[in-house]
């Protein structure tokens, strides 16, 4: 009778355990960006593995944006993704770059804008422009990948870990 008591309470901590990651799960995942007007950006990366449709766009750690799009240029071999942020963060410096970073070991990535100052601005395309078009409307010019964990950790084991001699 003690035993089926104590199996019991343990289920119910598992349960009420589960219930928790669930509810935070839910609750991180009701984050949807940007609430006023959207305007599209893009950038191009050498590698977007890390990175999918609904992926956060952050700027000073705070969400701005998602991912709309992620598609590849087979002419330049570079992924091209596009950007649905908030149109307050307009106008940005043509310096402004976008890095693909990392929440952690285990976590997921993010693409994090950083404005700089250029000598000219980025603007939104207009109705007769098209994103990754010959106008240049709306592209982050200064963009970078993520790393790749695996291959970085590879180096440091195999002792070519950046030191060249």
């Amino acid at each position: 009778m003690r035993e089926s008591i104590f199996e019991t309470l343990v289920g119910i901590a598992v349960l009420a355990v589960a219930g928790v990651f669930l509810w935070f799960g839910l609750a991180r995942g009701a984050d949807t960006g940007p609430t006023g007007e959207v305007v599209e950006l893009g950038a191009r990366f050498s590698s977007a593995a890390t990175i999918d449709r609904g992926t956060d766009v952050r700027m000073a750690g705070v969400k701005i944006g998602t991912v709309r799009d992620v598609s590849l240029d087979r002419d330049r071999a570079e992924a091209l993704v596009t950007l649905a942020v908030d149109s307050e963060i307009l106008p940005l410096g043509d310096g402004t770059s976008a890095r693909v970073q990392s929440e952690g070991l285990l976590g997921g990535a993010y693409i994090n804008i950083e404005p700089a100052e250029g000598f000219g601005e980025i603007i939104a395309c207009g109705a007769e422009e098209e994103l990754f078009g010959e106008s240049g409307c709306g592209e982050i010019l200064y963009a970078q990948g993520s790393v790749d964990l695996m291959t970085l950790f590879a180096s440091f084991a195999s002792g070519n870990g950046g030191d060249s001699e």
